[in-house]
């Protein structure tokens, strides 16, 4: 697309909520051809999606420090993985700092935008935040996320620590710079630091198994939570059109009760002045 068309995609989700979808048809049919139906199925992000875009815009900087602790811990999980020295606990703190600082920025941005902050929808926008960045264009969000989880590392091949070598001494030159007893001593204190590091090897196996499992836990109630969150925020958007239309409806009827009872006051007025004349008329006889 041509930049200045993107340019108007890009206004599109700065818009509040209710201006979006007019807004996207009136570009949509401003644009034409193939750009029109792409631009055409774009679907009104929801409420968490649509705080998260605005993080994007207007405050740019909160948003790419929360994209550099993730990448930056990502790439820590991956050193990890392969056998590489990493400071994993140092890198989550980073990352949970900034999304501290993300997500109480984005409720803000809610908040001043007259947007429902609840706890719902703070829950979404934390799933969101955790889950960048997404394969989701920045700032165009269209769907709530769910953190992900070791498949953010696909490719990455885990060290295999059997593989490992233990470097043994050299029998040939120890036996010649050693005595019969020495040599034996050499052996078992070679076979201990083998088996040491047979445990070490076992244990650091049982870890990454342990990581591995507790990350797919995670990964699911995550989903879950997000799922929920998402089910919740749509019955409250379908309960709030309903109370929409009931006050409508109920203005409606408060208008036409109105005008009835004015009809029929003017009905008896017109009543009375009516057997008013009747009598008179009687008593002339």
């Amino acid at each position: 697309m041509a930049k200045a068309l993107e340019a108007e995609i890009d206004k599109l989700f700065q818009l509040p909520p209710g201006e979006f979808t007019a807004a996207r048809n009136a570009v949509a049919k401003g644009a034409g051809g193939e750009a029109a139906a792409a631009i055409k199925a774009l679907p009104k992000p929801p409420i968490a999606a649509w705080a998260v875009n605005q993080l994007y815009w207007k405050d740019p900087d909160r948003y790419e420090a929360l994209v550099d602790a993730a990448n930056e811990m990502r790439q820590t999980h991956r050193a990890v993985i392969e056998g590489r020295k990493a400071d994993l606990r140092s890198a989550g703190r980073e990352h949970e700092r900034a999304l501290d600082a993300a997500l109480k920025s984005t409720m803000t941005l809610l908040k001043e935008a007259g947007q429902p902050a609840t706890d719902t929808t703070k829950h979404a926008v934390l799933n969101t935040l955790r889950a960048l960045p997404s394969d989701e264009p920045p700032g165009r969000l269209t769907k709530a996320l769910a953190p992900g989880g070791f498949e953010m590392l696909a490719g990455v091949t885990p060290a295999d620590p059997s593989q490992r070598k233990v470097q043994k001494p050299d029998r040939t030159k120890s036996a010649t710079t050693a005595g019969p007893g020495q040599g034996k001593a050499a052996d078992a204190k070679t076979e201990r630091e083998a088996a040491r590091e047979r445990e070490r090897r076992a244990a650091a196996e049982r870890a990454v198994r342990d990581a591995e499992q507790r990350a797919r836990q995670a990964e699911f109630e995550a989903a879950r939570a997000a799922r929920d969150a998402t089910k919740a925020e749509r019955r409250l958007d379908e309960t709030r059109r309903e109370l929409q239309a009931a006050q409508t409806a109920f203005d409606q009827s408060e208008k036409e009760a109105a005008k009835a009872v004015h009809t029929r006051d003017m009905a008896d007025r017109q009543l009375e002045e009516a057997q008013t004349a009747v009598e008179a008329a009687r008593a002339r006889t």
